[in-house]
């Protein structure tokens, strides 16, 4: 399974990043490659069963006790 990750991350920089780099976009390049690398790392945890945090819980967190926001479910 992580084989199969690896081939699907290596091919999505195949086809997205040589467009990039002829255009000399490299701004976006190293957005794209941020976002890319975080993608696979996440991916690659779950792939070998770590247990990951909820997003939801930070995102509560930073509304209710941070900006003293309430909103209505």
């Amino acid at each position: 399974m992580i084989f199969i990750l690896i081939l699907v991350f290596i091919g999505i920089a195949l086809v997205e990043v040589p467009g990039l780099i002829r255009k000399k976009y490299w701004r976006e390049l190293i957005v794209f490659s941020t976002f890319l690398s975080f993608s696979f790392i996440v991916a690659l945890l779950q792939t070998i069963g770590v247990k990951l945090p909820n997003p939801m819980r930070g995102i509560d967190y930073l509304i209710k006790d941070i900006l003293h926001l309430s909103y209505s479910q």
